[in-house]
């Protein structure tokens, strides 16, 4: 029954939100507008509705379009530096997950000195607290997938050093306001809309499966999981399918909440060690990969078999009784949504690797072990890999 909870980010969720951004109190005068090197924010028309709104909130901005998927130190140290010579006294971050992810890193260096593994705990990094409070951060995302619009966390990669780390954790980091409008959705590709939304799925079957899983957690995390496993498929389907994308959505943002009353577990850890070796991965793909080999190892030593259970049946069967029926159904939404023949060796991953990835997965992202609802070895951790491994 215990836990707690602090939520200070304004959220507009719906249909159309961005359109009263404008009419919003921003945290400063000039934005940096952060979006990736891609070309999703225009496709949307999310870049262009975004530069109106803040131009009649009376916001000026300074356009940052340096960042990609699984993003870098590097990128992140490049953006911080434009921030501070255009003068920007906030950020929007426009985008998917790793556009929010660095917003998170990005907003810390703008304002703190040194380089920003100083600051990162795990693996190579320094550990030291931030000594300047970092720029407030306003939040628009354009994915169903982090849940980084509404939490203060952000992962980026050190690429000589293999290590694909979350920073953050601070309370000023939390975005000040989010915007999640499902309109702004429908012209992500049918795999990335997949990708994005196991990942939604996983935040939320790891905070159930953790053993710091509260009643209030659980909660939110068993209506998120049941919403995206309903409508995940169809979003998959047709990407205009704006109830579908509404109701995605719904559970992804909702992990962002569960994942601050819950931590997830080590599947992200591994998956965060598979994409830092091979950061062509997208991470959804990874987290899929390895998905049910995960689950097996816990239902084989019933670790927490109710969970399973209770999963299960909000994803489609109402009459689950045993905790196998969980990987029934995550099977049976992965062939749903066509990705269930994902490999580990089409994106250059030797089966050779899996101690080395187990290793590493601990290394950067010790902590997730610790949620994990039995204990889980680097040998353990390496067999899950080889089991998943094609």
């Amino acid at each position: 029954m215990d836990f707690d909870l602090f939520t200070p980010t304004k959220l507009l969720f719906g249909a159309g939100k961005l359109n009263g951004l404008g009419e919003e109190k921003l945290p400063g005068k000039k934005a940096l507008l952060l979006i990736s090197n891609g070309k999703s924010a225009e496709a949307s028309g999310a870049l262009e509705k975004t530069k109106a709104q803040l131009e009649k909130a009376g916001a000026e901005y300074a356009v940052c379009a340096n960042i990609h998927e699984n993003p870098t130190k590097e990128l992140v140290m490049e953006a911080a530096a434009f921030a501070k010579e255009k003068r920007c006294d906030f950020i929007v971050a426009l985008g998917g997950g790793a556009v929010l992810d660095s917003a998170v890193a990005v907003a810390a260096m703008a304002t703190n000195p040194g380089d920003l593994w100083d600051y990162v705990c795990g693996g190579t990094g320094k550990g030291q607290p931030l000594t300047q409070q970092p720029l407030p951060i306003v939040t628009i995302t354009l994915t169903a997938g982090t849940a980084s619009e509404i939490n203060n966390w952000g992962v980026i990669s050190k690429t000589d050093t293999h290590e694909k780390i979350g920073f953050g954790g601070a309370p000023e980091l939390n975005p000040v306001l989010a915007v999640v409008d499902p309109e702004l959705m429908r012209t992500v590709p049918a795999k990335y809309t997949a990708y994005q939304g196991f990942d939604a799925l996983f935040h939320n079957t790891e905070v159930m499966m953790s053993k710091g899983v509260n009643i209030l957690s659980e909660t939110i995390a068993l209506s998120a999981i049941e919403h995206i496993a309903r409508y995940l498929p169809r979003a998959v389907a047709d990407g205009n399918d704006l109830e579908a994308r509404e109701h995605v959505a719904y559970g992804s943002t909702m992990a962002g909440i569960t994942m601050q009353l819950t931590s997830t577990t080590a599947q992200h850890s591994m998956e965060h060690a598979m994409s830092a070796y091979h950061p062509k991965l997208p991470h959804g793909a990874g987290l899929i990969m390895i998905s049910k080999a995960f689950a097996e190892f816990f239902i084989e030593r019933h670790a927490c078999d109710r969970q399973f259970i209770k999963m299960a049946r909000v994803m489609g069967m109402p009459d689950a009784d045993k905790p196998e029926d969980f990987v029934t159904a995550l099977a049976r939404l992965q062939k749903d949504c066509g990705v269930a023949d994902l490999k580990m060796s089409d994106y250059g991953i030797n089966e050779s690797e899996c101690m080395t990835l187990a290793v590493n997965a601990r290394e950067t992202m010790g902590g997730l072990f610790l949620a994990n609802p039995c204990e889980m070895t680097d040998e353990d951790c390496a067999s899950v890999f080889e089991r998943a491994y094609r």
